[in-house]
């Protein structure tokens, strides 16, 4: 019998023979069986090591015959015992892939009947996104309600053929990566790829489909630079083609061409925003909440951790239920019979791109409340579909107002987050005009970056210097310190407006016309 307890010296006996295989065996290659072997008689000390390849006959017979020769026992034995020795090797190399396979197979979980139903139940309840919010608050993540929500929908999109992208933004320390890894724990295991640092060309070597409907997380996006091309084809495209040079058995030549299938959903974390720009085109802008307020909530429940008050049995029913909710979803046609009245403001920039997200948004929500909606079919194709209703366009509006709101900015959000704070602090001291000296002291802002700001807010006039009647001294002074508030209300203002549209274009006349055009669609409730 084969002894491969030590795996670096297989140890093989028999009544004539004692052999031991140095160094184990490779797993590559197997065309070969390439060994370091030592052979002696029992309790003899003449040892004979040599490196032979056990497939090759040639060699085989030559180490027959010095076995033989140098150990002084005869040939039929000699080989009797390689052959024999070749036989366990082989079966054990077999078994050594077969653990290796299974050890690097995808994890699937198999949900129980309970489980699923419970899934199921939790997805057919009413008020379905404030209990998932409530219930990602219970898993851990704390504060960040409109961010977490959002990021949870845009996570569960990959499930569907127009996955949607996040970028989460903000300054150095305030839980960017932490808010991100916490929400995508609530995604199964098998569902995601998580990377520190990836090589450009790694992207092109996973199987075809590997990637498929995954969650792809770049911890940051600094450190994943020479990814971010392939990763921006295959946000928009869905897939990625690289031509290689390959060279087959026979020494000849080939090209070929190395396919990756998507689509995927892609989530990042960077405190850069403008070096991504073509990166942010694609994705949703999640800005963390930097406010006092959320700062004190993150340091209650570091406090509650470290006095061993954190119920952990309970978070970890709450992810294992958001889990399974998101196993039991399945891939389903979603379509917008509203989506013809829906019209973003017009100050949005590249509207083209953000409308796509907003119409895209608004399915993702209607896919997550599938076991909510009857299952319809289009009569010529057979096709399996449901349909968004009003209700889910109003609460993609409530969530995505800031997503819209940032991207009708004409300043960068760290940028805007300072003037909001300057706005805030002006109002708190009755004050109109400020100067740089001040505003370092009392927001404790670096001088270089208060520069930056400033160079931003005078370049697209938010703000203006001033010159003082009594010191002919320079300040600056905001200049519309209701702009943001304005735009916000413009942009809900035009979100409610196709509310209203939709609403008097599904009036009852209409809608018994519609009911007429479609009386023929085959219905099923799920």
């Amino acid at each position: 019998m084969l002894d491969t307890s030590n795996p670096n010296n297989y140890q093989y006996t028999t009544k004539h023979l004692e052999i031991h295989v140095l160094g184990g065996i490779k797993l590559n290659k197997l065309e070969s069986l390439r060994v370091t072997v030592s052979i002696q008689k029992p309790k003899q000390h003449n040892v004979l090591r040599h490196s032979i390849d056990l497939y090759n006959d040639n060699q085989v017979e030559k180490f027959t015959r010095k076995i033989a020769e140098r150990l002084e026992i005869g040939t039929s034995v000699a080989r009797k015992t390689l052959q024999e020795l070749t036989k366990e090797l082989e079966n054990h190399r077999f078994l050594l892939l077969e653990k290796e396979a299974e050890l690097h197979r995808p994890y699937f979980k198999e949900l129980s009947a309970t489980e699923e139903k419970q899934a199921i139940t939790f997805l057919r309840s009413k008020d379905l996104l404030n209990k998932t919010n409530k219930l990602i608050g219970q898993s851990g993540v704390i504060g960040e309600e409109h961010n977490r929500q959002t990021m949870y929908l845009i996570f569960t999109s990959r499930k569907t053929n127009n996955p949607l992208h996040c970028i989460s933004l903000g300054s150095s320390g305030v839980g960017k990566t932490h808010l991100q890894s916490k929400v995508a724990e609530l995604i199964p295991e098998e569902d995601k790829v998580e990377i520190t640092v990836l090589s450009a060309n790694a992207f092109y070597y996973f199987n075809r489909t590997e990637l498929q409907h995954k969650l792809i997380l770049i911890e940051d996006l600094d450190g994943a630079e020479s990814v971010l091309y392939p990763l921006r084809e295959l946000q928009s495209k869905k897939r990625i083609t690289k031509t290689v040079v390959h060279k087959d058995t026979k020494g000849t030549t080939k090209t070929v061409h190395l396919t990756v299938e998507g689509p995927v959903s892609v989530a990042g974390c960077t405190t850069q925003e403008s070096i991504y720009e073509d990166n942010s085109n694609r994705s949703f802008l999640l800005y963390i909440d930097e406010s006092e307020t959320q700062d004190q909530k993150i340091m209650d429940y570091q406090r509650l951790i470290s006095a061993g008050k954190v119920n952990e049995q309970q978070e970890q029913k709450a992810k294992e239920l958001l889990k399974n909710v998101q196993r039991v979803l399945k891939p389903i046609k979603v379509i917008n019979p509203f989506a013809e009245h829906l019209q973003l403001p017009k100050s949005v920039f590249k509207p083209r791109r953000t409308n796509s997200h907003y119409l895209q948004f608004i399915e993702a929500i209607t896919f997550y409340k599938q076991y909510q909606r009857e299952r319809q079919y289009d009569e010529q194709t057979g096709e399996e579909y449901i349909e968004t209703t009003i209700e889910d366009i109003q609460e993609a509006n409530e969530l995505i107002i800031d997503v819209l709101l940032r991207k009708s900015d004409t300043i960068t959000g760290a940028c805007r987050n300072h003037l909001e704070k300057l706005k805030t602090y002006l109002k708190t001291n009755n004050q109109k005009t400020f100067t740089n000296a001040e505003i370092r002291r009392n927001l404790r802002i670096k001088e270089t970056t208060l520069r930056r700001y400033n160079a931003q807010l005078l370049a697209e006039n938010y703000i203006q210097r001033v010159k003082k009647s009594k010191t002919k001294s320079y300040c600056f002074e905001v200049v519309d310190v209701d702009e943001y508030t304005n735009l916000k209300a413009q942009i809900n203002e035009a979100l409610q407006n196709c509310i209203v549209q939709i609403e008097l274009a599904i009036s009852p006349q209409s809608r018994h016309q519609q009911n007429g055009e479609v009386k023929n669609k085959k219905v099923s409730q799920l």
